[in-house]
C-alpha cells in the first residue's frame, strides 16, 4: 500500500512540474507586431553539424523583467543533449514591442553564444514578438558554431530622421569575421525602407532638368556579412530593405537556400543579394522580388552556382558592375540554370564600364524561362548612369560566355539579345544553343543587336542572331589587360 502511495505521489509531483514548464514558457508573451502566423518550426540543418531538432525538448530559461540586469550578467541556458545551448533575447531583457531599444539585449545574448565552448550556440529571437534593433557589427571569431534563429520580427529604427547621429548608414546588421554560422527561421526581417527610398537624392526622385535633388543619400544594406565563412542562410523572409537586402564581402562558403526578398518594383538599389570578392557560393530554391538585381556579382567572385531562383519584377541576374573608375574586375566560374525571371527589366546581364580591366570568363546562363523580360539576354560593356560617359580605350575582357536553353517572351520595345561589346575589347567564345525568344505580346520579331561580339551559334536560335562574328578577331587583349 505504501509503495501505491509513492507512485501517486511521483505521478501527482510531475504533473505539477509539467504544468509549471509550460507557464514558464508563456507567461511572458507580449502582443506582437509580427505578421507571422506559421506556427511550423525549422529543423534545417547547420553545417558542418546538425541543428537541434524542434522536438528535443530544450526548455528557455526565465525570462525576468525588463532592467532586471543593470547589476549582474544574465546566465545563458541549459545545454541540450546533443551540445547545443540556446541564448534568448528576451531572457537578456529584450522587450520585443517594436518601439523599445533591443540593441543591448541582442549583443548581450550574441557575445555570451559566442563566448560559449557548447558545439552549436542558438541566439533565439522568439515568434510572438518585434524587436528593434540599432545599426550593430557582431563580431567574432566565436568558440563554437552558431546560429541565429529569427522566429518573430527583427526591424531597424524607422527611416533616416529616426536613425542616431553616431550610428552608420550605410549598414544596418554586420556579421563580422564569422565562420560557422546559420542565419535562419520562420520569422521576418523588416528593413522599413520606404523613408529612405524617398530621399529627394534617390534615381526615382528627379528634379528639375531630369537631376536628382542634393542631400544626404547614404542608405543602410540591411544585412552584411563581412570577411565570415562557412556562411549558411536559410528559410527566412526578408522585406523592403532601404538598400541592398543582402551582401557578402570577402566572404567563402556561402550556401543561401529556400529565402524570400521582397520589396516594391521601384525601391531603389535594394538588390536583393549582392556578393563581392566572395567563393564558394550556392544560392538555391528562393524567391526574390525587388527594385534593382534580384543577384549581382561584383568583382573577385569566383565558383558561383545559382539555381532554381524565380526572379522579378526585378533588374535580373547581373554580372557587374565591373570595371567602375577604370579598376581591374576579375569574376569566373559562374553557373546561373534552371530558373525563371519575369517581368524584368533584364533577364541574364553582364555588365561593365568602360575603362575597366580584367575579365569575365567562363560563365553559363542555361534553362532560363523568361517572362516578359525587356531585355533577357544582354551584355552591355558600356554602362554608364549618367549622359556623359566617354568611350574609352580599354574594356573588362568579356570571353567564354555560355547561353544554353534559354525561352520564353520578351517585351518588344527592346531587342531579345543584345550583346554591346567594346570597341577596343571585343567579346569572344560566345556560345548559343536553343535559344527561343518570342515576343510577349503581337508578332513582330526583333533583331538580336551585336557590336563586337565574336561567337558561334550551336543550334539554330529564335529569333536568328546573324549579326554575332564566326572565330575570333584578328587581335586578342594582351595580358596585362585580361589578366586576373
Amino acid at each position: 500500500m505504501r509503495h501505491s502511495q509513492y507512485i501517486l505521489a511521483f505521478f501527482f509531483t510531475l504533473i505539477l512540474t509539467t504544468q509549471a514548464r509550460h507557464h514558464h514558457h508563456t507567461k511572458h508573451k507580449h502582443s506582437s507586431h509580427s505578421n507571422n502566423n506559421d506556427n511550423n518550426t525549422n529543423n534545417q540543418s547547420y553545417p558542418p553539424s546538425p541543428s537541434p531538432s524542434p522536438s528535443s525538448g530544450i526548455s528557455m530559461p526565465p525570462v525576468a523583467a525588463p532592467g532586471g540586469y543593470d547589476n549582474e550578467a544574465p546566465s545563458p541556458s541549459p545545454s541540450d543533449d546533443d551540445g547545443s545551448e540556446i541564448f534568448n533575447v528576451r531572457t537578456f531583457g529584450a522587450i520585443g514591442d517594436g518601439i523599445a531599444d533591443d540593441t543591448k539585449s541582442f549583443k548581450m545574448a550574441w557575445d555570451s553564444a559566442c563566448q560559449s565552448d557548447s558545439a552549436i550556440n542558438i541566439v533565439l529571437v522568439p515568434r510572438g514578438f518585434s524587436f528593434m534593433v540599432q545599426s550593430t557589427i557582431f563580431t567574432g571569431p566565436c568558440q563554437g558554431g552558431l546560429v541565429l534563429k529569427v522566429d518573430g520580427t527583427l526591424m531597424p529604427p524607422d527611416g533616416p530622421e529616426s536613425w542616431p547621429n553616431n550610428t552608420s548608414r550605410r549598414q544596418w546588421l554586420v556579421f563580422y569575421r564569422i565562420n560557422n554560422m546559420s542565419l535562419q527561421g520562420s520569422g521576418v526581417i523588416d528593413g522599413r525602407g520606404q523613408n529612405w527610398w524617398d530621399l529627394p537624392c534617390k534615381p526615382h526622385k528627379v528634379g528639375p532638368n531630369g537631376t536628382t535633388l542634393p542631400g544626404p543619400c547614404d542608405s543602410p544594406v540591411a544585412l552584411r556579412f563581412f570577411m565570415s565563412s562557412n556562411l549558411s542562410v536559410q528559410g527566412l523572409r526578408i522585406k523592403n530593405s532601404p538598400q541592398f537586402h543582402f551582401r557578402f564581402d570577402g566572404c567563402k562558403s556561402v550556401r543561401v537556400d529556400s529565402i524570400f526578398i521582397t520589396s516594391p518594383a521601384l525601391s531603389p538599389n535594394t538588390d536583393g543579394i549582392h556578393i563581392e570578392n566572395t567563393n564558394d557560393v550556392r544560392i538555391y530554391n528562393s524567391v526574390i522580388s525587388n527594385g534593382d538585381d534580384c543577384v549581382s556579382i561584383g568583382t573577385g567572385c569566383y565558383d558561383v552556382d545559382i539555381k532554381n531562383i524565380t526572379c522579378g519584377p526585378s533588374h535580373g541576374i547581373s554580372i557587374g558592375s565591373l570595371g567602375n573608375h577604370n579598376s581591374r574586375a576579375c569574376v569566373s566560374n559562374i553557373t546561373v540554370r534552371e530558373s525563371t525571371i519575369k517581368g524584368s527589366d533584364n533577364g541574364v546581364r553582364i555588365k561593365t564600364w568602360q575603362g575597366g580591366s580584367g575579365s569575365v570568363s567562363k560563365v553559363t546562363f542555361s534553362k532560363i524561362h523568361m517572362e516578359s523580360v525587356r531585355n533577357p539576354i544582354i551584355i552591355d560593356q558600356f554602362y554608364c548612369l549618367s549622359k556623359d560617359c566617354s568611350n574609352k580605350s580599354s574594356a573588362v575582357f568579356v570571353s567564354d560566355i555560355v547561353y544554353s536553353n534559354i525561352k520564353g517572351t520578351y517585351d518588344i520595345r527592346h531587342p531579345p539579345m543584345r550583346f554591346a561589346c567594346s570597341d577596343s575589347v571585343p567579346c569572344t567564345n560566345l556560345t548559343l544553343s536553343d535559344i527561343e525568344l518570342l515576343p510577349a505580346q503581337g508578332d513582330l520579331f526583333n533583331d538580336p543587336f551585336c557590336w563586337n561580339a565574336y561567337g558561334n551559334l550551336e543550334t539554330l536560335t529564335i529569333p536568328p542572331v546573324s549579326c554575332l562574328i564566326e572565330g575570333l578577331p584578328q587581335s586578342l587583349p594582351g595580358n596585362d589587360l585580361s589578366r586576373c
